[in-house]
């Protein structure tokens, strides 16, 4: 893979991933309906609305910062898979009629942050072993 295609791809995957994540903030910061309905049919509301969007604003600024990529999309990697647990498990594949579409945000982020972290896994790897 040639590192022109690597830069390009990384980038799309991290403008992809924030952009989804960003978009989700207005919902979750305003109380809209649809989020109170979801955060209270988990138990988690308010306070796991709150919590879940200002992770998720910590997540979508460390993927777009290249140094700290690796750390956001681990964290958002976290958080999707809450979202699609929940989904799978109290809130059905639809939420209130929305035809699957946050489920298919969620998958679209935890994709793009799996492939954020196998992009940047040479500074996991330099973590772990203490090489920097």
């Amino acid at each position: 893979m040639s590192i022109k295609f690597a830069n390009t791809a990384t980038w799309v995957l991290r403008i992809t991933a924030s952009l989804i994540l960003l978009q989700t903030l207005f919902f979750k910061f305003t109380a809209a309906q649809e989020s109170v309905y979801i955060f209270s049919t988990i138990g988690m509301e308010p306070w796991g609305r709150i919590g879940t969007g200002i992770l998720e604003l910590i997540s979508s600024s460390l993927i777009l910062i290249p140094a700290a990529t690796l750390f956001g999309s681990l964290l958002a990697i976290g958080l999707m898979t809450g979202a699609i647990f929940f989904h799978l498990t109290k809130l059905g594949i639809s939420v209130q009629n929305d035809g699957g579409q946050l489920f298919i945000y969620a998958l679209i982020v935890l994709v793009c942050s799996v492939a954020l972290v196998f992009l940047t896994r040479k500074s996991l790897i330099g973590i772990l072993t203490n090489k920097q």
